[in-house]
């Protein structure tokens, strides 16, 4: 089987939400959750890369790993390769980038497409679930990718677009594309190398620039969408859904 590490990026200088990796849900750092569904996992190390001391120590007090990276990335796809090579690993054939903002997201969606990657030796995966609704069809908040077919649980097709705009005049099977990537090694580095393309700097989304440069992108089903903390709206929901789950 071969080996994957989990890398999660974090700042404090979200532009919307300043300061949200250390936001308390139960006690524990938001930060803090994600790195505790990833270890939950069991695929491999999971490591936090931060440009900030105090989310660093933050997350060793919890009992979590982290490394510290620079303050000049644009992404955290240049993020996590920063912290990878100084982690100094040359025995993994995966990095999973695993968003830092998402403490809900389910542990089996992640295993499930790790597996898919091993088993079908891809460049790069991601998760997608049904459009629960038309209005989402519509809604620049939520990032639809449109695929070569109907996705199972059982396939994992191509992605031929992404978009923040309803894509159903285009496309036949579309879903509600869901942030986390897992990479080839020497694919993240290629990607991380190539400059940002007019599509990606258009629509704000950084994986066109993988399919602008032709590296090919699949996508597996997730049981569910997580809710990811973009506002302290978000913030209080989820807060409020996971102290009551507990």
């Amino acid at each position: 089987m071969p080996k994957t590490i989990i890398l999660i990026p974090s700042r404090m200088s979200a532009s919307r939400l300043p300061g949200k990796p250390l936001l308390k849900i139960n006690d524990l750092p938001i930060i803090s959750h994600v790195f505790s569904k990833a270890k939950k996992t069991n695929i491999g190390r999971a490591v936090v890369c931060t440009e900030d001391n105090e989310v660093l120590k933050e997350v060793k007090r919890n009992g979590g790993e982290a490394v510290l990276t620079s303050n000049k990335h644009k992404s955290g796809s240049d993020r996590i390769l920063e912290g990878f090579k100084k982690l100094g690993i040359d025995n993994v054939d995966y990095i999973l980038n695993l968003q830092g903002d998402e403490p809900n997201i389910d542990e089996n969606d992640i295993i499930n497409l790790n597996n898919f990657m091993a088993n079908n030796n891809a460049d790069i995966g991601t998760l997608a679930t049904k459009i629960r609704n038309d209005a989402m069809l519509s809604n620049k908040n939520v990032v639809k990718v449109a695929l070569k077919e109907k996705l199972s649980n059982e396939n994992f097709p191509f992605a031929l677009n992404f978009a923040r705009q309803d894509l159903s005049n285009k496309y036949e099977n579309i879903y509600h594309h869901i942030g986390i990537y897992i990479y080839k090694v020497n694919i993240l580095e290629k990607f991380v190398n190539f400059d940002q393309t007019k599509n990606e700097v258009k629509y704000n989304l950084e994986q066109l620039r993988a399919l602008d440069n032709g590296i090919k992108i699949n996508v597996a089903l997730a049981k569910s969408s997580p809710i990811g903390i973009d506002t302290e709206e978000d913030y209080l929901a989820l807060k409020k859904i996971m102290e009551y789950k507990s």
